[in-house]
């Protein structure tokens, strides 16, 4: 569960829960976590431009930025994705009110390692007002300004950590103080999950990815030093018939701007297969990164993360997913994660595809909406909160309007008199 209240368009709490209703249908798209718990594997936001969908997705990434960048010790590194950190995200209230308010909210709920972690803080820009830290239903600590209370497990072990600096996360002074064990004990599982489960993909960051470092981005270090990996990465580029019959990892000198010196990087390249006009092959061509189209090098940026989340779990949160892909490519990767073999890892996507919004393709509580009101306030609300029919055409009504969500506009006004 994530939660959010007063960032952007979002004024009022607002709530993505992907605990699966009571619904029969496509029982394979549920991971079994325990048996009274039941998590959806894929959830697909869908609404009109603008409407808040980015902005949601924002706010996931903020509060993860907001952590780490206070912990002392970086455990979350963009760089290493290839996101520059010119491209930023920053904290912004709602202001379309006579009656701002400068207090923004965030809030997970997330099972890792058998443990169901619950951490949420009240924010401003210059300044932390709660926070509230719970694992397995235990309160681990609650710090409402500069004053912190304990929960009784955990008491002895923290009071002795008693200063914050208003403008710090409480987690972030644990962080930095706690001996090793006892870190381990508190917050290794909390930091394990963002760094290695829960990948945000943002728009505005794979657009950055694709125009300026020219299809370098988003390369996995396993791709250049696992064949195993490297082979499975290949089978899907293979697959979705972009004429890329292989994958080669080669190395190249490069002068390193701070010694002055050339070292030796490792580079990827896409190889083709180059053909005689009786259609026969007689050798193979690689291409750079950057010859391929900005919808191969985005399917090979989510691809790579697809393979280690399914296999090893995580949650892949992505922004405007179906942007420069066929529909066949977005069914591919919804496909992936809604697979009875996948048995970790959940999709969270904007999007909007309306070939996927089919009762073949999802269940009702996968499907989800983000509309904003004539006062820009974004909201978010399920098809299976309006009571929506199984047997339902879900494309077809959405495209009516039967479920809010879609661009409003007056014919009339626009073409006038004509």
């Amino acid at each position: 569960m994530f939660k959010v209240k007063n960032f952007a368009s979002i004024k009022d709490e607002v709530r993505l829960d992907l605990r699966a209703t009571t619904y029969k249908q496509h029982m394979s798209h549920l991971l079994q976590v325990s048996e009274d718990l039941k998590l959806l594997k894929t959830t697909a936001i869908y609404g009109a431009n603008a409407s808040g969908k980015s902005n949601f997705i924002a706010a996931m990434f903020f509060m993860e930025k907001y952590i780490f960048e206070q912990f002392i010790s970086k455990t979350k590194d963009d760089t290493e994705n290839g996101l520059e950190t010119a491209a930023e995200i920053d904290l912004d209230p709602f202001i379309l009110t006579d009656t701002p308010n400068k207090v923004s909210e965030f809030e997970i709920i997330f099972i890792y390692n058998n443990k169901q972690i619950q951490y949420g803080f009240e924010c401003t820009r210059n300044s932390v007002l709660s926070e509230w830290y719970d694992i397995d239903n235990q309160d681990v600590f609650y710090r409402e300004g500069d004053k912190i209370k304990y929960g009784k497990k955990y008491e002895r072990l923290l009071k002795v950590y008693n200063k914050v600096p208003t403008e710090r996360l409480y987690l972030s002074v644990l962080e930095y103080f706690l001996e090793e064990d006892n870190k381990k004990e508190l917050l290794q599982d909390f930091i394990e999950f963002f760094q290695k489960e829960y990948n945000v993909y943002l728009e505005v960051f794979l657009e950055v990815s694709v125009k300026k470092l020219g299809g370098s981005a988003r390369i996995n270090s396993k791709l250049y030093h696992n064949k195993k990996y490297r082979s499975k990465i290949e089978k899907y580029l293979k697959q979705i018939d972009v004429g890329i019959c292989g994958l080669e990892v080669q190395s190249k000198n490069i002068l390193d701007p701070k010694t002055g010196k050339e070292k030796p990087q490792k580079i990827v390249k896409t190889i083709h297969n180059v053909y005689d006009d009786a259609g026969a092959v007689i050798r193979k061509e690689p291409f750079d990164l950057k010859q391929e189209s900005t919808g191969t090098l985005r399917f090979l940026s989510y691809i790579q993360d697809i393979v280690d989340m399914t296999e090893q779990g995580g949650v892949f949160i992505v922004d405007e997913m179906s942007a420069r892909l066929h529909p066949l490519l977005t069914k591919l990767i919804v496909d992936i994660f809604q697979s009875s073999s996948n048995k970790k890892a959940q999709l969270i996507f904007t999007t909007h595809d309306i070939s996927l919004l089919n009762k073949e393709q999802f269940r009702r509580d996968e499907v989800v909406f983000i509309d904003k009101d004539d006062m820009g306030i974004s909201r978010i609300y399920a098809l299976s909160d309006l009571k929506v029919r199984e047997d339902a055409t879900f494309n077809k009504d959405y495209l009516q309007g039967k479920y809010g969500a879609i661009p409003i506009f007056d014919y009339d006004a626009i073409w006038g008199d004509e």
